[in-house]
């Protein structure tokens, strides 16, 4: 098996499916609370922080072996985003109608069924890994170096603290991804508080991802035109005027708020789509200032990065109903209305300035503009053509 990013598909693939079946199977439902407790822990650890991560960042970190041209790279992004939606599509619109029964009348989840979905999601993503393995290739290659000459970790470490493209790229997306998923954490809060209506749940989160699916013919084109930081700007300032809107009309009508709603998640798909293609840039830019790619290490440092802001995000949305005094219960409780005003400000004014926060630091503080981007392009073809002692491609 040749590469360096390829071979852990082959090798992570069937132990990461399985512990995504273990973590949902039922197996200890008849335990003791702290036997399930144990159980939920240590299948929820193997699949996530182990098994993973061991595929997640060299699956990531491939992009940047695949091609070294910017709108290949963008193209890349592009269709792994697009992946990502079509999945997400299936698990909000098949799934629930999978493993929801009903019981005397009330909907219930089945674990059974569940385990069983679990296991079929499993099967899917073996085989989308094996298409992978078999059809992508790894081109970009760097001499190797001998032990003195190799960084160490440490060295490693402070070189990427030092790396603007890296740590702004961390600044943007921690910001925005947060702000995506408190929004997205809200949804059901406004819809049955707000909007009084829970069942528009479906149609906003379609609303949501649409915009996603209508990128994917123009995002490549438009990053390799104008440039991966250009229309990301655009976008996320498009987001953040829709944010804004929604926050001063206070709107009564759920499909009005939709259509802000729906111009918002247009604005962040066009950063989030291509994501995944800024990552690639910074590996590059790395390179130049240290004369090592660290194609895993930086992956690896914006993927924590990620996860970070999803645990954030994740308390964020609890705490915030907290503050607002939200009440929380399962009989008929009415919220005040300094309540419902409160939910309408998260869902709409906090975004916005979370969102304002990341566009500054795409702005002043990631540097890899499309004209940078494309010198240090030419700067590494140039480089890894004189240490082949071969003439750069035009």
């Amino acid at each position: 098996m040749s590469g360096r990013f390829k071979p852990w598909l082959l090798r992570i693939m069937l132990p990461v499916a399985g512990a995504a079946f273990l973590m949902f199977s039922p197996f200890l439902q008849d335990g003791s609370y702290g036997v399930r407790l144990g159980w939920m822990i240590i299948t929820y650890i193997l699949w996530g922080s182990v098994f993973y991560t061991l595929i997640n960042i060299p699956y990531g970190s491939m992009a940047s072996v695949i091609s070294n041209q910017p709108g290949e790279r963008a193209s890349l992004s592009v269709f792994r985003s697009l992946g990502a939606t079509l999945a997400n599509l299936g698990i909000s619109v098949i799934l629930p109608l999978i493993v929801f029964v009903q019981i005397n009348g009330q909907s219930e989840l089945s674990g059974t069924r569940m385990m069983w979905a679990a296991a079929g999601c499993g099967v899917l993503a073996v085989l989308c890994y094996m298409l992978c393995f078999v059809n992508v290739e790894e081109r970009i290659t760097t001499p190797p170096k001998s032990k003195e000459q190799r960084a160490t970790l440490g060295q490693t470490l402070g070189a990427m603290a030092k790396n603007r493209g890296l740590t702004g790229l961390i600044a943007t997306s921690l910001f925005m991804l947060i702000a995506f998923m408190l929004l997205g954490g809200m949804m059901p809060y406004m819809l049955n508080e707000y909007f009084n209506d829970g069942q528009l749940l479906s149609i906003v989160n379609f609303v949501g991802l649409a915009p996603t699916l209508l990128l994917v013919p123009f995002a490549s084109k438009l990053a390799k035109t104008f440039g991966k930081k250009e229309v990301g700007t655009v976008g996320m300032t498009l987001a953040i005027v829709a944010a804004l809107v929604l926050f001063v009309l206070r709107t009564d009508s759920p499909y009005v708020f939709m259509v802000g709603y729906a111009v918002l998640m247009l604005g962040v798909s066009c950063l989030n789509i291509l994501i995944w293609a800024f990552i690639t840039d910074v590996i590059d830019l790395q390179e130049i200032r240290t004369g090592e790619r660290n194609d895993a290490t930086v992956y690896g440092m914006y993927s924590w990065a990620r996860k970070l802001g999803q645990a954030i995000a994740g308390g964020l949305t609890g705490w915030a109903l907290g503050w607002i005094g939200y009440q929380s219960g399962t009989g008929n409780v009415v919220q005040t209305q300094q309540v419902l005003e409160g939910i309408y400000n998260l869902a709409t004014l906090v975004p916005a300035l979370l969102l304002i926060i990341s566009v500054l630091a795409l702005i002043f503080w990631y540097p890899l503009s499309k004209k940078r981007v494309d010198e240090n392009v030419a700067i590494l073809e140039s480089r890894h053509a004189a240490a082949a002692g071969t003439t750069p491609e035009s």
